[in-house]
């Protein structure tokens, strides 16, 4: 059995940290998209108010399998 997948590029944001950075970004896409199968952690970042981190931006890849018709 072969697949295709499609792949989104998405931002999540935390307070907390860069892991929960990415859950939210999974869970915003398992809200409107099915069959959702890997993620691809691209770029980390954050902002930074007196010197201490306040923010997490991750933005990851995910892929899906399409729907077979």
């Amino acid at each position: 059995m072969s697949h295709t997948y499609k792949i989104i590029e998405l931002t999540g944001s935390s307070p907390i940290s860069s892991d929960e950075a990415i859950k939210n970004a999974i869970a915003a896409a398992n809200e409107s998209l099915q069959h959702l199968r890997w993620f691809q952690v691209t770029e980390t970042r954050g902002h930074l108010e007196e010197g201490m981190i306040a923010h997490w931006q991750v933005t990851v890849k995910v892929g899906f399998t399409l729907n077979p018709k």
